[in-house]
């Protein structure tokens, strides 16, 4: 057993000696450890590789301008850059000889171990420490994680992280000790320093959805499909439908609405004739104790053809040179602009329609309740954007920061008006959004659904995370903006089961409700019906799937 001779009173004795037995920490000539001594970032990356040797190379090498390949600690920075553990500064320096900050040896153990944060990064941060304004920016997330994790261990209060004061040998020792630590294994240091990660609450129930659509599928076709389909989702333990009302510039109910502006009521197809689903489809619902909350599929996109687009072609953006024609799955498509009152008004209309002459659970928006971020430039637009701004035109970079956030803000604001319009006609009838991931909404739609959770305005997020390469999945799954909005709403993940030429696997799609319960999301929604039907056609994938939903459970939602 080692023994150092200044720390038999010290706090972290315990793990100092643990550490100095495993040889991955050692003492001086004198017989001392000096636990109360800073750690230079050479000195650090040592303990690492001691501490961590088995972990794989991740990056290429990189020379850091500092570190001479006679360096003493040359090779141990190198190795503790290619596994991520550590990495260098802007200008291409280690600074070998620097004092690691507490932050930096936290964040080096969380990289390098692949820890990440699975709750609200600002809860977590804000309700564990009174000093989280003190992190830097590119270390919250890590820091999270490492509260999560267990790592973070403050001496004498717990609440206090300091983070930018320098480690001393005694921290990083409790620190390597936390990180090295397997479950059962005693604790080196007493419970009450260690930083708990708050409890926040998550929602009791579980999502279990899927989109009826009548792209690529027949099911809205017949009062008899739709009651087999209701019957095999009961059976498979469902609880949510949202089948398509708007698409391709028609409702797929009666609408008055519609037929005031079209003299069309309901999409022309045969199969649709003298119905209204969601009037067949409701009762089939409630008698299995599923809830239908109708999907606005389209949003402000219809196609070029349609009624509405040939009545009103002023309701029509463009791009600068007038070019109106949008591309979705190779077929042609123009958009509503959704800066104009009239398309508001029309759009506002429909909803209000359905919520008051349906016995629904919610609406639901999806990705299309946005507008192409190269659209916008019509003579309605620019003249609105030159009175409210005071600029003389709209900037030509159609990626133009104030640009994109001038029209975004105004899709913000109609989509608050529709939130209390929805809230005005039926209180308990939730207004719930199925967006793509939010940097590719926003930047590529205008579609700031992170301002909308924030400010209150959306009651269900349905993410779609329609990929099959598991680490883009998950990556998904761990952004910042997801975490913060799963601690406010049920937050689901929407999972592709397929398109009509394209299965997905069905083990990937096992792997995804895995990932989705792990991570603690409010449960799944599944794109589309007529695909996740056809792999109910296997009776082995039908067991499996029921045996991942054998307890019936309610819609997700907050106590």
């Amino acid at each position: 057993m080692v023994k150092f001779t200044d720390i038999t009173t010290h706090w972290a004795k315990d793990s100092i000696e643990n550490l100095a037995n495993k040889n991955i920490i050692t003492g001086y000539r004198d017989g001392s450890f000096k636990p109360d001594a800073p750690v230079t970032r050479a000195e650090f990356a040592t303990m690492l590789i001691k501490a961590f040797p088995q972990l794989l190379e991740n990056r290429e090498p990189i020379e850091f301008k500092d570190v001479s390949s006679q360096f003493w600690a040359y090779s141990v920075i190198q190795k503790t850059y290619r596994t991520g553990f550590m990495s260098g500064y802007e200008d291409q320096s280690f600074k070998p000889q620097q004092n690691i900050p507490r932050v930096q040896a936290l964040v080096a153990l969380v990289k390098g171990l692949n820890y990440e944060p699975t709750q609200s990064i600002v809860k977590t941060l804000n309700q564990s420490l009174n000093d989280a304004k003190d992190i830097p920016n590119y270390a919250r997330t890590a820091i999270a994680a490492a509260i999560e994790s267990g790592l973070v261990v403050n001496y004498p209060e717990v609440k206090l992280l300091n983070p930018n004061k320098p480690a001393t040998r005694g921290e990083v020792a409790v620190f390597f000790c936390q990180a090295l630590r397997q479950q059962n294994e005693p604790l080196t240091i007493p419970e009450q320093y260690i930083v708990k990660p708050p409890i926040i609450s998550v929602p009791t129930g579980e999502l279990r959805g899927v989109w009826l659509t009548n792209i690529d599928s027949d099911v809205l076709f017949s009062k008899n499909a739709l009651t087999e389909a209701f019957n095999l989702l009961a059976e498979c333990k469902f609880n949510t439908v949202y089948p398509t009302i708007w698409n391709d510039g028609y409702t797929l109910y009666p609408s008055v609405l519609m037929e005031r502006f079209t003299g069309i009521k309901i999409d022309p197809i045969p199969e649709l004739k003298d119905r209204d689903i969601l009037q067949e489809m409701i009762p089939l619902a409630k008698e299995r104790n599923m809830s239908v909350i109708p999907w606005f599929e389209f949003g402000f996109m219809v196609p070029p053809n349609s009624k509405i687009a040939e009545l009103r072609p002023h309701w029509i953006t463009c791009r600068q040179d007038g070019t109106k024609g949008y591309q979705e799955s190779q077929v042609n498509q123009v958009w509503l602009n959704p800066f104009h009152p009239q398309v508001q008004q029309f759009i506002l209309g429909l909803i209000i329609e359905v919520v008051r002459t349906y016995d629904i659970d919610g609406i639901q928006l999806d990705d299309h309740f946005g507008l192409p971020v190269d659209l916008g430039y019509d003579e309605f637009t620019v003249k609105l954007y030159q009175k409210e701004t005071g600029n003389a035109t709209p900037p030509v970079d159609f990626k133009e920061a104030n640009w994109v956030s001038w029209r975004a803000k105004k899709i913000t604001e109609f989509l608050t008006r529709i939130f209390w319009v929805i809230k005005d006609y039926k209180p308990n009838c939730i207004l719930s959004l199925s967006p793509n991931p939010y940097l590719y909404a926003y930047s590529q739609f205008l579609q700031d659904w992170k301002t909308w959770e924030q400010e209150g305005y959306l009651e269900e997020l349905v993410l779609q995370v329609y990929r099959e390469d598991m680490n883009g999945f998950l990556a998904d799954l761990k952004r910042p903006e997801l975490l913060e909005a799963k601690s406010h709403i049920p937050v689901s993940i929407g999972i592709l089961t397929g398109l009509r030429i394209k299965p997905m696997s069905f083990t990937t799609i096992k792997e995804q409700i895995q990932l989705t319960r792990d991570r603690k999301f409010a449960g799944t929604s599944f794109f589309f019906y007529e695909t996740w039907k056809q792999m109910m056609t296997s009776e082995t994938q039908k067991a499996e799937l029921k045996s991942l939903f054998s307890q019936g459970l309610e819609r997700p939602k907050f106590v």
